[in-house]
Order: structure tokens, then C-alpha cells, then sequence
């Protein structure tokens, strides 16, 4: 369903006059949608930042505190390689939580079912939110495991280099 469709049939529904109190449900689900959009951008940023420092340890010049050499310590590269491959995962879960939209189908609805209409806006919002939390939730898990992964391989790193 595109945006227009969706449109249009919000219009048709509203041209009959819509109750406060379906205003107030509709506003909450879209702030409640556009609160879960943007803790999900934030932990996808967050991602970014710490897949940044993970890779450091593999990337880095020879020599450097945190360098790694693939020959000689390729234990410690696999996990670093672990680290980042969860915070990777978590970051394709912070996506596909993004893309999540309310989609609902009205093709079978005649212009005076407004009733159905509601419910399937609000079951789609309703829906749409749950993914997102779900995508959010385990996103979290996955940076919380990455990051907790690459720390114990720099704390390996750091203590076989002293």
C-alpha cells in the first residue's frame, strides 16, 4: 500500500467527522511509532560508532597498542571478528526495525466502513510498533554482546602485549 492510498482512505474516514478520542489513540501510536523510529537511528549510530573502534585492533598499523597480526594471534582476531559481526547484526535489525511500516490493505472496504477502516489503522500501527520493539530489543542484545565481545578481545590484546 503507498502513502497515497493510505491517504485517501484516512481522508475518506475523516470527512465523516472523527471522535477526540480516536484523535488522541491515532496520536499516540504515531508518537509512540516516531519514539521507537528514533531510538532505533540512535542505536544504529551507536553501532556505527562502536564497529569504528572494534575494527581497530585488525586494521591497525603494526606497532600500535591495539594491532593486531592475523599470522601470529589469530585467536584474538577471531574474536574481535565475533565482536564486530554481532554490532553488524545488531545494525541489520536497526535497519529492517526502521523499514517496518503500517501497511493495511483497503480495497475490500466500502466508503461507509468507516469502523473497519479504524480498526485496521490501529491493528497496523499496533502491529508496526511490536516489530519495531521486537527489532529494538534484540538489536540491543546483539551491540550489548559485540561490544562486550570486542572489549574482552582488547583486554586479551592489552594483556599479552604488557
Amino acid at each position: 500500500m503507498n502513502a497515497r492510498r493510505f491517504l485517501t482512505a484516512f481522508q475518506a474516514m475523516s470527512a465523516k467527522g472523527l471522535p477526540t478520542n480516536f484523535q488522541a489513540d491515532f496520536e499516540l501510536l504515531k508518537h509512540k511509532d516516531m519514539d521507537l523510529s528514533i531510538r532505533l537511528g540512535a542505536l544504529l549510530g551507536f553501532n556505527a560508532l562502536l564497529l569504528a573502534s572494534a575494527i581497530q585492533p585488525i586494521s591497525a598499523s603494526p606497532g600500535a597498542p591495539l594491532s593486531l597480526d592475523a599470522a601470529t594471534q589469530p585467536f584474538e582476531v577471531l574474536v574481535i571478528s565475533l565482536g564486530v559481526m554481532l554490532m553488524s547484526f545488531s545494525g541489520y535489525l536497526c535497519v529492517r526495525g526502521i523499514l517496518i511500516g503500517e501497511e493495511f490493505e483497503t480495497d475490500d472496504l466500502g466508503e461507509e466502513d468507516g469502523e473497519k477502516l479504524k480498526e485496521r489503522l490501529f491493528a497496523a500501527f499496533c502491529r508496526s510498533i511490536d516489530e519495531q520493539h521486537r527489532a529494538l530489543s534484540r538489536a540491543s542484545k546483539f551491540t550489548l554482546a559485540g561490544g562486550l565481545v570486542t572489549l574482552a578481545g582488547c583486554l586479551w590484546i592489552m594483556v599479552a602485549k604488557m
